[in-house]
């Protein structure tokens, strides 16, 4: 079993593991449309032996209203093959891309997911650093992670996705 980066002939496989995961296969499309935007990206799969059985996605997003450099990734989409959920890989996942965007250099991740599954990898509701999203969601769910301590200090705008997260905007 082991993390990597997503390669050029992954993504059907990829798109496969989403297709069953989820009821339709919007997050698939969701995942083409954001590899194909230009925008910067961080793509992992989980691999078990020969086979691909998870996928986690991280795109660069705006903090609208904040003039600084500021970089910071947006957590989405993430998905195991329901055969093989609960047995740590969505974990192993969202560890394994922290890591990474910490070490691209990135100042912070932020995340629209489960507040019973993000708070154990040090995710915090953004209201603790005055930021919002655009999605018109409960703020506990809407969580952030600083990657560098401070980096989001004294800041305050709302978080703007890739527009193609606009199909899912609540």
């Amino acid at each position: 079993m082991s993390i990597r980066r997503e390669l050029p002939a992954d993504s059907d496989i990829i798109a496969d593991i989403y297709t069953k995961g989820f009821d339709t296969d919007a997050e698939a499309k969701l995942v083409n449309t954001l590899r194909e935007s230009g925008a910067p990206y961080l793509s992992l799969v989980y691999e078990d032996g020969n086979d691909l059985i998870g996928h986690i996605l991280f795109t660069m997003v705006e903090l609208e209203g904040d003039n600084s450099n500021i970089r910071i990734m947006g957590l989405a989409p993430m998905c195991v093959l329901p055969g093989d959920q609960c047995r740590g890989i969505g974990s192993s996942l969202v560890r394994a891309g922290l890591d990474e965007c910490k070490s691209e250099g990135y100042d912070a991740v932020v995340v629209l997911g489960y507040t019973g599954f993000y708070p154990r990898f040090g995710f915090v509701s953004s209201v603790e650093f005055d930021i919002t999203t655009t999605f018109n969601v409960p703020m506990e769910v809407f969580m952030a992670q600083e990657l560098k301590p401070g980096a989001l200090k004294d800041r305050s705008g709302r978080v703007k996705f890739n527009q193609a997260f606009d199909q899912f905007k609540c």
